[in-house]
C-alpha cells in the first residue's frame, strides 16, 4: 500500500519568558517566546517536526494558518513528497487562492515554511542523516531544482547558482570533517536583553568572553543614554578585542538610526541590526553609507527571497541574518544562501527564541560545505534560553556550535514539554508550578 501524508498536528506552545525578561528589545520588552509546532504524520507512523516561531499574542492565528495550508499536503505519497520537497513548497506558496492573503510574506508564508521544514525533517530522518548532510549529499543539480527562480534571475540564474555549487566541490570532504571536529563558530546574544539590569549584563558578558564567544550583541534603541551607559559597561567588562554588535529591531527610521549610532560609534560597534523598517531596502542603503565602516546586518524579519536579492543588488547590507522560520522553509533559505554567496556578502543567521538555534545551525553549517566554502566572518546567534524542550538540543563548546549528528532538523520537542506549556490551557499556564525538564 502506498504511504501517504496522513496528518498534520499543530500545537499552540508558548514559554512565560517575559517573566524574567528574557529576549526583551525595543521593540518587544514582554516577549513570551512561543511556537506553532507542527508534527508531519505518515500512514507507515513516521513523523516530521517543524515550527514556526512567535512572541505570544498571536500564535494562535498561526496555528489557523498552518492548518488552513495542511489540505494541500495531506493524502499526498510520501515518496513523491519527499523525491521533490521544492514542488511542494511551490504548491504551498503558489496556491491560487490561498496566496492572495500573501503572496510570499507574513503568517501564510510562514505557514508554508513551518510545512516545508517538517517534510524536509522526515526527508533528513528517512535518510538517517542530520539536515546539513542530507543537503550537502545532494548534487548541484539537485539543489539547484529546489529553488524557484522565478523572481531572482535578473540577480542570480540557475547556471550561475550551479557555477557556485560546483566550485564549493572542490574540499567539500576537507570541510565536512573539519565541521564534525571543530563545530561552527557562534557568537550570543544571551547577555543583551533590554531587560537585565546593570549587574546581570557586565556578569554574563564577562560569562560570554569565558564561555569562548567573540562576538557579542546588545538591543539599542530604546534610551540613548541607556545604550551609551549599557554599552560602556559592556565595553569595559569585554575589552577592546571582542566585537560587540548592537541590534535596534526596526526600533528607528531612516535619519534617526544615523543621528542615535553616531552617538553609539565611540564604542566601535561591530553592526548595527535591523535599524529601521525590513522593507526599506533604500533606508538600509543609506544608513548603511552613512555609518561606514559600522557595518549593516539584516535578515530575521525580512520575509523572501526577493527582498533579500534588493538589499543585496543595491548595496544595502553587510551581513546577511536568514532564519530558519521566517521565509518558505528550507527552499527559500537555499536561495538566500546561493544569493549571498552570488554577491559575496557574509551570512550570519539569526536565532534564539524557540527552536531557532536548533534549525537554523544546519543551514548555516550546509552553507559551509556546500555554498560558500568558509567561515570567515560569518557565525550563528546563539540564545541560551529553552534549549531543554529540544529531543536533540543545540551544544556550545568554547563558543562554537557543536555540529548536530542525529538524523532530522533538530525540531522535535519532547512530549513533556509539549503538554506542560500548551496554551491557554497547559499547567504552566494554569499554575505556578515551575517546570522541571525530563532528564
Amino acid at each position: 500500500m502506498t504511504e501517504l501524508i496522513s496528518s498534520i498536528e499543530t500545537h499552540d506552545i508558548r514559554f512565560p519568558t517575559s517573566r524574567e525578561r528574557d529576549g526583551s528589545d525595543a521593540m518587544n520588552p514582554f516577549p513570551d517566546y512561543s511556537a506553532a509546532y507542527i508534527v508531519l504524520r505518515t500512514s507507515d507512523g513516521a513523523e516530521g517536526y517543524g515550527l514556526v516561531f512567535t512572541v505570544g499574542r498571536g500564535t494562535e492565528v498561526q496555528v489557523a494558518a498552518v492548518e488552513a495550508l495542511s489540505d494541500l499536503v495531506v493524502g499526498h505519497a510520501v515518496a513523491d513528497v519527499l523525491a521533490d520537497p521544492g514542488a511542494v513548497a511551490r504548491r504551498l506558496t503558489g496556491d491560487s487562492q490561498i496566496r492572495w492573503l500573501g503572496p510570499y510574506k507574513g503568517v501564510v508564508h510562514m505557514a508554508a515554511g513551518g510545512i516545508v521544514n517538517a517534510i524536509w525533517d522526515l526527508a533528513a530522518r528517512r535518510a538517517g542523516k542530520p539536515l546539513w548532510k542530507l543537503l550537502a549529499d545532494l548534487s548541484p543539480r539537485q539543489l539547484v531544482a529546489q529553488v524557484d527562480f522565478r523572481y531572482l534571475r535578473d540577480a542570480l540564474t540557475e547556471d550561475q547558482a550551479l557555477d557556485i555549487l560546483e566550485a564549493a566541490e572542490a574540499g567539500r570532504a576537507d570541510r565536512e570533517r573539519s565541521l564534525l571536529e571543530d563545530g561552527y563558530p557562534a557568537y550570543t546574544t544571551t547577555p543583551g536583553w533590554l531587560g537585565y539590569d546593570e549587574d546581570k549584563l557586565v556578569r554574563l558578558c564577562r560569562q560570554a568572553v569565558a564561555d569562548g564567544f567573540s562576538l557579542i550583541k546588545l538591543k539599542v534603541g530604546a534610551d540613548l543614554a541607556e545604550d551609551q551607559r549599557r554599552l560602556r559597561l559592556a565595553r569595559e567588562a569585554v575589552g577592546p578585542d571582542i566585537r560587540i554588535a548592537v541590534d535596534a529591531n526596526q526600533i528607528w527610521g531612516v535619519d534617526e538610526a544615523v543621528r542615535w549610532m553616531e552617538q553609539l560609534r565611540q564604542f566601535d560597534p561591530y553592526w548595527i541590526e535591523e535599524p529601521t523598517s525590513p522593507d526599506d531596502v533604500l533606508g538600509h542603503a543609506a544608513v548603511r553609507r552613512a555609518l561606514a565602516p559600522i557595518r549593516v546586518a539584516t535578515g530575521e524579519h525580512v520575509q523572501n527571497a526577493v527582498v533579500f536579492k534588493q538589499l543585496l543588488m543595491a548595496e544595502a547590507v553587510d551581513v546577511v541574518q536568514i532564519d530558519a522560520c521566517r521565509v518558505g522553509g528550507v527552499n527559500e533559505n537555499l536561495a538566500i544562501l546561493l544569493l549571498a554567496a552570488r554577491f559575496g556578502v557574509p551570512v550570519c543567521p539569526h536565532a534564539g527564541g524557540v527552536g531557532l538555534c536548533e534549525l537554523v545551525q544546519h543551514l548555516a553549517m550546509f552553507d559551509y560545505v556546500g555554498v560558500s566554502a568558509t567561515v570567515r566572518d560569518r557565525s550563528i546567534e546563539y540564545v541560551d534560553h529553552l534549549h531543554e524542550h529540544f529531543v536533540d538540543p543545540v551544544r556550545i563548546r568554547d563558543g562554537r556550535y557543536v555540529t548536530p549528528t542525529a538524523p532530522g532538523m533538530s525540531a522535535q520537542m519532547h512530549a513533556g514539554s509539549l503538554d506542560a506549556f500548551r496554551f491557554p490551557d497547559g499547567p504552566q499556564w494554569t499554575s505556578t508550578s515551575p517546570f522541571v525538564p525530563a532528564a
